[in-house]
């Protein structure tokens, strides 16, 4: 069994290929360097859904799951994914106490989260698990390396707490030879090297994400994380394709054409008329807009495989709704236009759609909206070829 029948009837779909995303985490794994691999589910697994994506990645070895949010990792300990876990994403008032009786790996960066998570778990009557990260130079969360010995030394104090991880994340890990590497891996070892003399012994120490997973070994230490790259998308055109760096696109965008029709030359196209028709031809309606997580910037430009050709979407993206230029070709309403996936039968990827709109393919598989219906292939291990 390899995929579950479509139904025809369904306005769009992105299919989730789970035997892809095991493969692509074994190839991760293989990239390590013996390091543990995080597989990072926030944001909704990037948009391909956390709780199969989560499961799909621990019957691959993944040995962590990594959320942004609390909330996240609460939701996936509810829905029964066990196993070390680890948030980083805190307010103040976050929900401690939840997550330290659901056994998750908090982050701390400063003396307030360090208060509050100590104040949870004497309230929980139980040790907190939590993971002190520096900040080595990227500029948002972290410690200050003029903060750190504080944060350190009052973490040992706390007999509430219990530090299992030292770690910091990297600026230009996507761009090789950006200058920053090198200086933030620096910082790393010598905060590492603090803490570790001041008298913590960390379970994991992790810097590395998906690009630096692929690229820089020095920087596996313990664990990487590895987040876009497991979904089978390039960190970045520097590096290479997906294909390339021995990836598979996860997540599949297609939708049933609800439209076809001939217009004469001169017609108008969509909100504005930014596109108008030079001749007789025949439009197509796609039933997918921004509402949905299409790009309004990929007006005139997104690509889209439409009755055997990739055709590009005309005129204006709009909320709901946007229209392909047929040329002439004629398709069938409920034939299937498909915006990205793999690749392989000559559909764009989230890379094309990444350029068509002058962003990252990070932000094209996340914002596909709720109302697009996932669809799970390949569910089961034992499925995988």
């Amino acid at each position: 069994m390899t995929a579950k029948t479509q139904n025809p009837a369904v306005r769009a779909r992105a299919e989730i290929d789970l035997g892809a995303l095991r493969a692509n985490v074994r190839t991760l794994r293989a990239r390590s360097s013996g390091a543990q691999l995080m597989a990072v589910v926030k944001a909704d697994a990037y948009g391909h859904g956390a709780v199969p994506c989560a499961r799909a990645a621990r019957q691959a070895g993944a040995a962590w799951i990594g959320t942004a949010t609390p909330d996240e990792a609460l939701a996936l300990r509810a829905a029964g994914i066990e196993g070390p876990m680890m948030c980083w994403l805190w307010t103040p008032g976050g929900p401690w106490r939840e997550a330290i009786e659901a056994d998750i790996d908090v982050s701390v960066s400063g003396m307030w989260a360090l208060r509050e998570v100590t104040e949870a778990a004497r309230a929980a009557g139980r040790t907190a698990r939590i993971q002190l990260k520096a900040d080595t130079g990227l500029g948002r969360n972290g410690c200050q390396p003029a903060d750190w010995p504080e944060l350190v030394h009052a973490a040992l104090a706390a007999p509430e707490v219990t530090v299992t991880g030292l770690w910091s994340h990297l600026a230009c890990a996507d761009e090789p030879g950006h200058p920053s590497i090198a200086a933030q891996l620096t910082a790393f070892e010598e905060m590492l090297g603090f803490a570790e003399k001041a008298g913590v012994t960390p379970e994991v120490r992790h810097i590395a994400n998906s690009p630096a997973t692929l690229t820089l070994p020095e920087s596996h230490y313990d664990l990487v994380r590895t987040g876009i790259a497991m979904y089978g998308v390039s960190p970045s055109p520097e590096l290479g394709t997906a294909r390339e760096l021995g990836l598979r696109p996860v997540m599949t965008l297609s939708a049933s054409v609800a439209l076809s029709k001939h217009v004469p030359a001169g017609h108008g196209v969509s909100y504005g008329h930014h596109y108008v028709t030079e001749r007789e031809t025949t439009l197509g309606l796609v039933p997918l807009g921004y509402a949905d997580g299409i790009p309004r910037h990929a007006s005139g430009r997104g690509p889209v495989l439409v009755g055997g050709k990739v055709r590009t979407a005309a005129g204006r993206v709009a909320m709901d709704q946007f229209v392909v230029d047929l040329e002439g070709d004629t398709v069938e309403p409920g034939a299937r236009a498909v915006l990205f996936g793999p690749g392989d039968e000559g559909e764009p990827t989230a890379e094309d759609w990444a350029r068509a709109a002058d962003t990252i393919a990070y932000e094209i598989v996340t914002r596909i909206g709720a109302r697009v219906p996932r669809v799970y292939t390949h569910e089961r291990d034992d499925e995988d070829a």
